[in-house]
């Protein structure tokens, strides 16, 4: 395994840079404001034409909530890249909250995330991530508890151990009607491109 000495001399990350900020649906702007790299810096760096620090490199990191060596890709043995349960991406605000349980790789066309509802609570709210993109498909295992699925004008109950797939660019959110915490496991892949 490589280790970060050998990355001393130059970092060659642009390409991955892009994907991951991509993924995140983060602007150039957004990654600056994130990481304290200078947009243009982040753009050469993006483009090939010019290889930053390594400690750059480390604050590029950590806008794109990472560690470098994940960056680097030094964690990696092989094709294999694993997320700790410490590491995963966390967000959400009062009554939802939830977790991206994939990493975030260049090309990845698919997340799995892991989503808790309070009881009362639903999702869409603020700080939620945004509609997914045209030709998206989601599946949803209800781990534990219940959830109300509301899509495109209908309503359909589900319980613990029941699996729904549906088209995920229709409006949708899922509610816990319960008294009971429900936790949700959704797995998204991303829309067919179209030439």
């Amino acid at each position: 395994m490589a280790t970060v000495d050998d990355y001393e001399a130059q970092v060659h990350i642009g390409p991955r840079v892009r994907a991951l900020r991509e993924a995140m649906s983060l602007s150039l702007r957004d990654l600056a404001e994130r990481s304290g790299v200078s947009a243009p810096m982040l753009s050469q760096v993006e483009r090939g034409e010019t290889s930053p620090t390594l400690a750059v490199a480390s604050r590029i990191a950590h806008g794109l909530e990472l560690k470098l060596s994940q960056l680097l890709r030094l964690d990696e043995a092989e094709n294999v890249s694993i997320v700790r349960s410490a590491e995963r991406r966390r967000g959400g605000a009062g009554k939802h909250t939830f977790e991206i349980l994939t990493p975030p790789l260049p090309g990845q066309r698919a997340e799995v995330s892991r989503h808790v509802l309070k009881p009362g609570a639903k999702t869409g709210g603020p700080g939620d991530p945004p509609m997914h993109e045209a030709g998206s498909r989601e599946i949803c295992v209800i781990e534990h508890g219940e959830a109300i699925l509301v899509i495109d004008g209908s309503t359909h109950h589900l319980h613990a151990g029941d699996c729904v797939t549906f088209d995920a660019d229709l409006a949708h959110h899922f509610e816990n009607p319960t008294t009971e915490e429900t936790a949700l496991l959704n797995v998204v892949s991303a829309g067919l491109r179209r030439s």
